[in-house]
């Protein structure tokens, strides 16, 4: 091989790292995605939404493979809970307490719960969800990485484009961007928690922004990772003096 070829081998080895091949690279962040959804095991958190002039409390707590617990402040006043069951819905305004069991196939009931507890968690808890086609990967910089991986969904037959920003190689939630059309929406972090000892950080302060104008905050006040959490706290009991009902998933669903 003459010097000059050599050379340019070279140039090209230098340029192009292991892992940069954009389907070495997505399955490397599916694996490591993997692997930092099993550190988290369970969480608690409490915060407050701010959307316009409007400002919600909640809290929220979740553990292991799917039991949840949301409770939403006043002047909504409302908790719902999925003990892996059963869904409770305790609203205090009304005073009434109701039970959901049944009436849904597993894709169904995951669809159900999924809508309803959503809200409740940032992104960056847990990982993104990402189908087997219309996923690619690329490497980038970012201030808070200072190297990140943006992984981004684009449904076949849509123009829909969805962009996660996670930082590499610890996969932590960095940004989202969304864009459909000329439309474009935008989820930053601003302040982090992080824990040395799990090797992960999760967000403390995220904007929502479209339009280039920011339209929403979450800040959270309380972030605890991987905590004890009993079985019983999902399971909810009526208070004295509430009306109590027992319904399907199907009714909730059909809302």
């Amino acid at each position: 091989m003459s010097v000059r070829h050599l050379s340019l081998l070279l140039l090209v080895l230098a340029g192009c790292r292991r892992g940069d091949d954009t389907s070495a690279l997505l399955s490397d962040a599916r694996q490591r995605l993997s692997a930092r959804d099993g550190k988290l095991t369970s969480y608690v958190l409490a915060g407050t939404a701010r959307e316009g002039a409007q400002t919600m409390d909640f809290q929220f707590a979740y553990r292991a493979p799917q039991k949840m617990l949301g409770t939403l402040g006043a002047p909504v006043s409302r908790t719902f809970a999925w003990d892996g069951e059963r869904l409770f819905e305790r609203d205090d305004a009304a005073k009434k307490f109701r039970t959901y069991d049944g009436g849904l196939g597993p894709e169904e009931r995951a669809g159900v719960l999924t809508a309803l507890f959503a809200p409740f968690a940032p992104e960056g808890f847990r990982a993104p969800l990402l189908p087997g086609q219309g996923v690619s990967a690329r490497r980038t910089p970012h201030p808070r990485g200072p190297e990140a991986v943006e992984l981004t969904v684009k449904p076949a037959g849509t123009d829909v484009e969805v962009t996660y920003v996670l930082r590499w190689p610890a996969m932590d939630f960095l940004g989202k961007r969304t864009r459909s059309g000329a439309d474009t929406a935008e989820i930053r972090v601003e302040e982090e928690h992080c824990e040395q000892a799990l090797g992960l950080c999760v967000p403390k302060r995220l904007t929502q922004w479209g339009g280039g104008q920011q339209v929403a905050e979450t800040s959270l006040t309380r972030v605890e990772l991987n905590p004890t959490l009993p079985a019983e706290t999902f399971a909810l009991s009526a208070p004295g003096g509430y009306d109590v009902e027992t319904k399907t998933l199907a009714t909730l669903g059909g809302r």
